[in-house]
């Protein structure tokens, strides 16, 4: 008998300028476990992530991270009050509502990557 049991799965995230994006991570209140091989590991409670030390041409702009939170209203705000809007020069969406039953926002990392935040509705 097999075991098929997934315990994981991990983005691995890439980044243009990789202290830049290990900071900003930072800020925004991940930890980062560990750093090796270039390769960072970060979490954030029980979520993780992996920032890699690579970007092929236009892969940032075109990755995207969803990350289901429990109050997007929270989040929004730790958003702005973290000072990674001012200090990184990165935007960030207003909050809205969803059809597909979700209310979220996006905030977009130095790199380009997005980070689709939301919470949903029912």
């Amino acid at each position: 008998m097999s075991n098929l049991h997934v315990t994981e799965i991990k983005a691995l995230v890439p980044s243009k300028d990789f202290e830049v994006s290990k900071q900003f991570y930072k800020d925004l209140g991940f930890t980062m476990a560990s750093e090796g091989g270039g390769i960072a590991y970060f979490h954030f409670g029980h979520v993780s992530f992996l920032l890699q030390d690579f970007c092929a041409e236009s892969l940032a702009e075109n990755f995207m991270m969803h990350i289901l939170v429990e109050d997007v209203d929270s989040w929004w705000n730790h958003v702005h009050a973290s000072g990674v809007l001012s200090k990184y020069g990165v935007k960030v969406t207003d909050l809205e509502e969803q059809p597909w039953r979700m209310r979220d926002f996006c905030l977009y990392d130095p790199s380009g990557v997005l980070l689709r935040i939301g919470q949903n509705t029912d």
